[in-house]
């Protein structure tokens, strides 16, 4: 009679899957994982601008022809008056929505959430030289820009 051989590589293969799948969570999420999550380093003159924009949605800007965001064609410069703040001072409520998605790597994703109501600011801090175009959800005749510049001192 002879005795049935058995090979104990099906095991040691499956164990040594176990031990590398352990070992590639455990990188992934100790040091990949926090190290792509991490925010950028940003000097802090940019950080905390001089001052802030000031851009208003003005009284009547729900009427089409009027003027809505003003200035509607605005520049900022960074660490300067790269924090930007849209104020609605009309009545009726607005947004301030990108025609694109647009994010920026320190502060996040470009846009208002919900509806500014008559009164509310939104203020985003710009920490990357670019280009913004953006307008009212309900109100897409209103439309404005931004560029935003690196200062030259």
């Amino acid at each position: 009679m002879s005795s049935p051989t058995s090979s104990h590589a099906y095991g040691i293969g499956l164990i040594a899957l176990i031990i590398g799948m352990s070992g590639t969570f455990v990188f992934y999420t100790s040091f990949y994982l926090p190290e792509s999550l991490a925010k950028p380093s940003v000097d802090e003159h940019i950080l905390n601008p001089e001052k802030s924009l000031l851009i208003e949605i003005v009284p009547g800007a729900v009427i089409e022809g009027n003027q809505n965001y003003v200035p509607n064609k605005a520049d900022a410069l960074l660490s300067v008056n790269n924090l930007v703040v849209w104020q609605n001072n009309d009545d009726t409520a607005h947004t301030v929505t990108p025609d694109h998605r647009h994010s920026d790597s320190y502060s996040g994703d470009f846009g208002s959430e919900g509806v500014l109501k008559p009164g509310d600011t939104y203020e985003f801090l710009f920490t990357e030289p670019q280009e913004v175009h953006y307008h009212c959800q309900p109100h897409p005749w209103m439309t404005g820009s931004l560029i935003v510049e690196v200062s030259r001192f």
